[in-house]
């Protein structure tokens, strides 16, 4: 049997370019003599459709999809992701299902059972989890086929109460279909790998494993589709963040005798958290340069999907001439072409020389357009209207800001009238600690470096760098800055950032509270003065823009904390 397997990068909702997209993969399948196609998982829809699926007209339209798709599995299987209604009177309305197409006709429809509710995912929300299990006769095989959460629910596994892959096993399967549509994040890139390989090695079967592409507003899909023969060898493995389409010839992947053995590793809810808990080592993995180089894919692609998708075409941001501005410009030039960004200066009159030398140097390295603007005649108007209220009190914070906002207010005033959609440039440890201006340099309609910590940001500059000189070398090795008053450096409000970053990864991504973070060794001082600012600081980031989402936990609609709660405050 030859199995095609389409990787490829949906819109979701529009049902008119995914099903041509779809369709046109099934005939490039036929034209390859493959006997069945295989798409992701809600490839029909996109995913994740969250709201949209309480709208009885998107599921006419998933359905009115599916009969398109239909007309052209005539001599070829196709298996779609999409929506099922519930015909039962309990439970959701819905099921996340699998279609078997073939013949013109519904050959078959599975349903899956373990619907994640962590993180990003909010699955329990809409589809009432699949409670039958049955194999797929095909053209002398039978096949098992699960969606995308239904193989992690493997063995040991505490999440679920019931493993589908065993409940199929019963009825003695030939071959393992798997649609999925599984986010990246540079803490588990490897675990996909390992879990396709465990449930083949645990079943004695090979399996497809079809990946989507592409990225929904903060989600990065990033592909890498895996075909396994039943030894458990990698036979197939196809593109990351670009979509592909391969065939595989599956007379070629069949039981080696003697070559099955049970799983050996055994999975916990610790897969679902980062595994790098030695804090000596965090600041190495983060900034590996494998990891790194998937970051910067990820976030290219995030980029470039947010403004394709939403008919956006040109961006703007303030360059300071600091590495965070730096690292997002050389980033989206490359998503964009340099000559859809434009970049801003703004200098203040603490603003140094150099750091408008070096702004100045980035652009023409890159090629994009830019634009100066001193913002001191606008400040000394600010704290002029001001004066009658502040009167002589010393310079604060107060200050610092109106240097901030009105930063602000320009790059959004250019944004507005020549339709520029606005790159924030914060990054992660900023974010976390609250070392931002609301409505200043929060300001923006996507995030490209809001999960990337500070020294993944020094990394990503020596990475863009890698072959020549675009980033200013000045602009890396300089102490990093905010320039909003005279020699003021990021180290004076914060800890410096390798120290910093250590404690915010184990509390964020690897989710440790204080106690255990200072059993580790860490400084018990600085345990406490970095939690109590990321606590407290919780609704500047409940008014945050979008972020790309690269690691396994992320600020925004992955991450859920009460505002005013006293926990670690």
């Amino acid at each position: 049997m030859k199995i095609a397997l389409a990787q490829q990068n949906y819109h979701i909702g529009n049902f008119t370019a995914n099903t041509q997209k779809i369709i046109s993969a099934v005939n490039q399948a036929k034209s390859q003599g493959a006997d069945l196609v295989v798409f992701s998982e809600l490839s029909i829809c996109g995913y994740p459709p969250r709201d949209f699926l309480e709208f009885d007209d998107f599921i006419n339209q998933c359905y009115a999809a599916i009969e398109m798709v239909k007309e052209h599995a005539t001599t070829i299987g196709v298996i779609v992701g999409c929506p099922q209604r519930n015909p039962a009177r309990e439970g959701k309305d819905l099921f996340n299902a699998a279609w078997f197409l073939y013949d013109g006709k519904v050959h078959a429809v599975a349903h899956k059972t373990c619907l994640p509710t962590y993180d990003v995912f909010d699955e329990y929300r809409y589809f009432e989890p699949g409670y039958q299990w049955n194999v797929i006769p095909f053209k002398g095989k039978r096949i098992a086929l699960t969606i995308c959460e239904d193989i992690w629910a493997l063995s040991e596994n505490p999440l679920y109460r019931v493993c589908p892959m065993n409940e199929l096993m019963k009825q003695q399967p030939d071959l393992m279909i798997n649609i999925s549509a599984s986010p990246f994040d540079y803490d588990h890139d490897d675990d996909r790998k390992e879990i396709v390989r465990a449930n083949v090695m645990e079943y004695g079967i090979p399996m497809v494993y079809c990946n989507c592409v592409g990225s929904q507003t903060e989600i990065v899909f990033d592909g890498g589709s895996l075909v396994y023969n039943a030894a458990g060898e990698l036979v197939k493995e196809l593109k990351y963040f670009e979509e592909d389409f391969q065939v595989v010839d599956f007379e070629t992947t069949q039981k080696s005798e003697g070559m099955v053995q049970r799983a050996i590793r055994k999975f916990d809810k610790e897969m679902r958290v980062s595994r790098i808990s030695d804090p000596n080592k965090i600041i190495s993995y983060l900034t590996d340069e494998n990891n790194i180089a998937e970051i910067y894919s990820a976030l290219i692609m995030g980029i470039r999907d947010y403004f394709s998708k939403m008919g956006f075409s040109k961006a703007i941001l303030g360059s300071s001439g600091g590495i965070d501005s730096a690292v997002t410009l050389a980033i989206a030039c490359d998503a964009l072409g340099a000559e859809n960004v434009r970049a801003i200066l703004m200098p203040s009159q603490y603003s140094t020389g150099h750091s408008v030398a070096d702004a100045e140097q980035l652009s023409r390295n890159l090629g994009n357009p830019y634009d100066i603007i001193p913002i001191k005649p606008i400040y000394d108007v600010f704290i002029e209207s001001l004066k009658p209220i502040f009167r002589d009190l010393p310079f604060s914070v107060a200050e610092e800001n109106i240097q901030s906002r009105s930063r602000g207010n320009l790059v959004m005033a250019i944004a507005n009238k020549f339709g520029y959609i606005l790159l924030n440039t914060s990054n992660k440890s900023e974010l976390a600690t609250g070392y931002g201006t609301l409505y200043g340099d929060m300001a923006g309609g996507l995030s490209v470096l809001g999960d990337v910590y500070k020294m993944q940001v020094f990394a990503l500059a020596r990475y863009i760098n890698r072959n020549k000189e675009i980033i200013p070398v000045n602009i890396i090795t300089k102490p990093p800055s905010a320039e909003l008053r005279p020699g003021q450096k990021d180290s004076d409000s914060l800890p410096e950032y390798d120290l910093l970053d250590k404690v915010l990864y184990q509390y964020i991504e690897r989710r440790q509270g204080p106690s255990e973070i200072i059993a580790m060794g860490i400084d018990e001082a600085l345990v406490n003065r970095v939690l109590k600012m990321v606590n407290t600081n919780e609704y500047k980031r409940n008014q945050f823009c979008p972020i790309i989402r690269v690691s396994c936990k992320a600020f925004g609609v992955g991450r859920r904390m009460p505002i005013v709660g006293k926990y670690l405050s």
